[in-house]
């Protein structure tokens, strides 16, 4: 993983971490990397992967259990609505770069629609 200097680390590997569950490349209730495992993974200090895993703790998208390490929320609703979050996000960023370019919201709509026929999303 590459880090963007001009944010935090461990920010960097929540966004990272989300958008892996999201993606569905770590499943509901899978087992995470011990947070040595993880820093030597990443090669960043262990307390900033603690800090990423016990803020995602917070936010219900990974959960611990004493003696066993960290897992993925197995709550649908929690894997949802970061799916939800992320393409909400992405399609800002989408509208923001649009907006600039000058599109109108009719424009951009026509844009998405003939993106998603093409594409057969």
């Amino acid at each position: 993983m590459q880090f963007d200097n001009e944010r935090p680390i461990y920010l960097q590997i929540k966004e990272d971490i989300c958008r892996q569950i999201a993606r569905g490349e770590l499943c509901p209730g899978e087992k995470m990397q011990s947070l040595r495992d993880m820093a030597l993974l990443l090669r960043v200090n262990p307390n900033t992967v603690q800090r990423a895993y016990r803020e995602l703790e917070q936010e219900n998208v990974l959960f611990s259990r004493r003696g066993q390490g960290t897992y993925v929320s197995e709550e649908e609703d929690v894997i949802l609505a970061l799916r939800r979050k992320l393409a909400s996000e992405g399609t800002l960023s989408y509208l923001e770069h649009a907006r600039a370019l000058g599109l109108t919201g009719e424009e951009i709509l026509g844009l998405v629609k003939a993106m998603i026929d093409e594409e057969g999303y």
